[in-house]
């Protein structure tokens, strides 16, 4: 019986199909779109004609001769991708799969300004190109994460309160001139949130991701979909108000937020208010690693001020997975534990029966997959698909 094809019955619902990583002959994709053979050869030859698939084996029916498969080629282009955070930045080049096939990492302070940074992210682009053997015609899109407020239809930073010269910046406009392939742009807990479910959890259905680092964020997977809200501001747990710390100013402006006491920068304000050398969030890991017990009470009471917010949450979403991310989490069993003390102690009891709360596997390469993630699914939706090739 036909299963019907996802996003319709043109070559991108077929591609679709085969996306799965499994080989199918022509009769096999006939059996599952319910299309004619005639239909199923016309969309073959299309995705052919693109290179999106190629001719995997022959495979032999019983009493019948052999027929094709065909396969999805991840190979058929490349996505560049940019995580860009407030101190430092990775960047990397993946296959229509999201396999990294090149790779960098470096510090790169978000606040030099959106036309210096994104400079030498295009160089870094150009360099890993050459490094794994592409050139600049076989991009097919390019996805950008960056550490504040964006609105996602539009690409652009809205009063980021970290990034001077951001706000409003065609950052879309500016690669895109300069690179001929459309570019995505989203919040780097977003991506990273992304990355996570995609490549680690695909069958979770609702997952919350917190990036604990400089700053603190939060991404949300609803029903196996990126959960942006009405102008991709949803998830800003980082600014929610902590009425225990109203005297605390944060950096946005307002007081009390969580960000200004459980964030990265707050912890190294007070490490070093004690005369200890600490630049960043690394530093405070590296302070708790060695065992400084003024940096593991901080990172301790950080997770549960973050805790605490997550707690409302639980109560409110009922997701089945947190997994926290971001340099902080690197600290060890400290953050997680006092995430888990304030999770469990103040949600109820249906919302945690069977909640996971987990440290993220992807690590730093979180935004870079989810950020080449956004552009995959945007460039391989099969609408997307139908208008790049003749049916």
């Amino acid at each position: 019986m036909a299963q019907g094809m996802p996003g319709g019955t043109g070559a991108g619902a077929l591609l679709s199909i085969l996306r799965d990583g499994r080989a199918r002959t022509r009769a096999e994709l006939v059996q599952l779109t319910g299309l004619s053979r005639s239909a199923v050869s016309q969309r073959i030859d299309a995705l052919l004609h693109q290179r999106l698939i190629l001719p995997a084996e022959e495979t032999t029916p019983s009493g019948g001769r052999p027929a094709t498969a065909f396969s999805f080629n991840r190979e058929a282009r490349v996505v560049l991708a940019a995580d860009l955070g407030v101190t430092h930045a990775r960047i990397a080049v993946s296959d229509l799969g999201g396999a990294v096939l090149a790779e960098r990492a470096a510090d790169l302070p978000i606040d030099s300004g959106p036309e210096p940074t994104l400079s030498w992210v295009l160089d870094t682009f150009r360099e890993l190109l050459a490094e794994c053997g592409h050139i600049a015609s076989d991009v097919c899109g390019v996805g950008v994460g960056l550490p504040g407020p964006v609105d996602h239809e539009s690409g652009t930073a809205v009063n980021p309160p970290i990034m001077p010269g951001w706000d409003g910046f065609p950052v879309p406009d500016w690669l895109g001139e300069r690179l001929g392939v459309p570019v995505l742009v989203d919040n780097d807990v977003n991506i990273m949130t992304l990355g996570e479910h995609w490549a680690v959890y695909p069958e979770v259905e609702h997952l919350i991701f917190v990036k604990a680092g400089t700053g603190i964020g939060c991404g949300i997977i609803a029903g196996r979909r990126l959960h942006r809200g009405a102008r991709g501001a949803a998830g800003d747990i980082g600014h929610i108000r902590i009425p225990t710390i109203d005297q605390v100013q944060c950096r946005c402006g307002y007081v009390g937020c969580l960000e200004a006491v459980a964030g990265g920068a707050a912890l190294v304000a007070r490490l070093r208010d004690v005369g200890l050398d600490v630049a960043n969030g690394r530093d405070v890991v590296r302070l708790t690693k060695e065992g400084n017990p003024l940096a593991i009470r901080l990172v301790r009471q950080g997770g549960r001020e973050v805790g605490s917010a997550l707690a409302s949450i639980v109560n409110f979403f009922n997701p089945t997975l947190i997994v926290i991310g971001g340099d902080l989490v690197e600290a060890g069993d400290h953050l997680l534990a006092g995430v888990r003390e304030m999770i469990y102690g103040r949600s109820l009891p249906l919302a945690t029966q069977s909640l996971g709360i987990r440290a993220s596997e992807l690590g730093d390469r979180a935004g870079v997959t989810g950020a080449a993630v956004m552009v995959i699914e945007r460039i391989l939706a099969p609408e997307t698909v139908d208008r790049s090739v003749t049916t």
